[in-house]
C-alpha cells in the first residue's frame, strides 16, 4: 500500500532547487508513522541537500503529549487541532510568525477558524491535513443501507471490529451512537455513562484496539474483520488493493471531522529558516495536491483543490468542505476534566471491566 503512494511521487527525487542548504536531516519531526512520505515536502528537500527531515513517531496524541512532557525533544510536532491548547498549557510549544508563512493567505477560511489554531491571538499551528473518522465497512459482507454505528454492538459481529487505541476517538464515535454529539466536549454524567456504556457493548466484539492504520487495513484486506472506525486514508488503501470497502459518510449516521498540522517545539534547536523552509513546503498546493491524491486526505490549502484531480474530490466527498465542518461531530478540545474521565475509564474497558 505505501509502495504505491511513493511510486506515485515520481518528482520526490529533486536534485536541485537553487543553492543548498544544511542538510535536511538536521531538523527533527514527531509525526504519525506515514507522514515521512517525501510526497509532502519536495521543496525542502531541494533546498536542504535532497535530505528528508528526521522523524520519530507516536501513535496516538496522548502518547505524544505523555513523551513530551517527559522530555523527549523534536523541533515540530504534528498534533490534532482538539490537542493544542493542552499543549500550549503545558507551555510545550511556541507561536509561529504568520509573516513567514507563505502560504496562509491561501489556507481554507474553515480551517482559520478552527479552535487550537490561533489562541489568544497567537498562530500556534500551521494546519497541514484535515479529513474524517468514520466507519469503514466491508461492502461484501454489509450492505450500505444496513450499516449504521449501533451495528458495532451486534453479537453477530464477535471479534470482527476494532477501533482506535485513543480515548478521545473511542468517546467521539460513542458520542456519535448514543446521539450526544452535540455535546461531545463536555459530556454530563449521564451521557459519559451512556458512550462508556456502549464501548463496553462494542468490548466483546473487538478483534483489537488498533494503534497503527495499516494493522486495520490488513486485518480489513484479509478478512480478519469487517467493520473499523478509522480514518480516509484506510479506505483509499482497501479500495486501492481491490478491497471492496467505503467509509459511512452519512452525517446523520455519525462521522467525525478533525484537523492536524504542525507546531514549533519549545525544546526546538534547529534555526528557524529552516523550520519555516519545511512548515512552507507541507503547506505548498503540490502538496496538498499530492495527499489528495494518495492518500485520501484534504488539503489545508484551498489552491490545491483547483490543482488536484476532480473526480478524486468528488469521490472522496470533498467538494464541499464546508459541509463537513457543519455536519459532523469535530474534535475540539475536550474539558480537562473529562478528559482524565475518558482517559482513565476507557483503560478499564479495555481491560474487561
Amino acid at each position: 500500500m505505501k509502495l504505491q503512494r511513493i511510486a506515485a511521487f515520481a518528482f520526490a527525487t529533486v536534485t536541485s532547487a537553487g543553492s543548498v542548504s544544511a542538510g535536511g536531516a538536521d531538523l527533527s519531526v514527531f509525526d504519525w508513522s506515514g507522514y515521512e512520505d517525501p510526497g509532502f515536502f519536495a521543496n525542502y528537500m531541494a533546498k536542504h541537500g535532497n535530505e528528508a527531515p528526521s522523524y520519530s513517531y507516536f501513535g496516538s496524541q496522548e502518547e505524544a503529549f505523555t513523551k513530551l512532557m517527559s522530555g523527549f525533544t523534536a523541533d515540530l510536532a504534528h498534533p490534532c487541532s482538539d490537542a493544542v491548547r493542552k499543549w500550549v498549557a503545558a507551555d510545550l510549544i511556541q507561536p509561529l510568525d504568520e509573516s513567514r508563512l507563505t502560504n496562509w493567505a491561501d489556507m481554507l477560511p474553515e480551517i482559520k477558524e478552527v479552535d487550537g489554531i490561533v489562541i489568544d491571538g497567537n498562530l500556534y499551528m500551521l494546519p497541514f491535513e484535515w479529513g474524517n473518522t468514520g466507519l469503514i465497512y466491508r461492502t461484501d459482507k454489509i450492505s450500505g443501507d444496513d450499516i449504521t454505528l449501533q451495528l458495532l454492538s451486534d453479537p453477530a459481529y464477535a471479534g470482527k471490529i476494532s477501533i482506535p487505541d485513543a480515548a478521545s476517538s473511542a468517546y467521539a464515535l460513542a458520542s456519535l451512537a448514543t446521539g450526544n454529539a452535540d455535546n461531545y466536549t463536555n459530556l454530563t454524567d449521564a451521557q459519559f455513562k451512556e458512550a462508556s456504556d456502549f464501548l463496553r457493548a462494542i468490548h466483546p466484539n473487538m478483534r483489537f484496539y488498533w494503534s497503527d492504520a495499516g494493522q486495520l487495513d490488513q486485518a480489513m484486506t484479509s478478512g480478519e474483520i469487517e467493520m473499523g472506525w478509522a480514518w480516509n486514508q484506510s479506505e483509499l488503501n482497501l479500495i486501492w488493493n481491490e478491497v471492496p470497502a467505503a467509509m459511512m459518510r452519512d452525517v446523520e449516521k455519525g462521522i467525525a471531522t478533525w484537523v492536524c498540522g504542525y507546531v514549533h517545539l519549545k525544546s526546538s534547536t534547529t534555526d528557524e529558516e529552516q523550520i519555516y523552509d519545511l512548515l512552507n513546503a507541507l503547506t505548498e498546493p503540490g502538496s496538498g495536491q499530492y495527499i489528495i491524491e494518495n492518500w485520501g486526505y484534504p488539503h489545508a490549502n484551498a489552491r490545491a483543490f483547483e490543482i488536484a484531480d476532480q473526480a478524486s474530490i468528488e469521490a472522496y466527498g470533498f467538494a464541499d468542505p464546508k459541509s463537513f465542518f457543519e455536519g459532523s461531530l469535530f474534535f475540539d478540545a475536550v474539558n480537562p476534566e473529562l478528559e482524565a474521565k475518558m482517559l482513565a475509564e476507557f483503560e478499564r474497558i479495555k481491560a474487561g471491566f
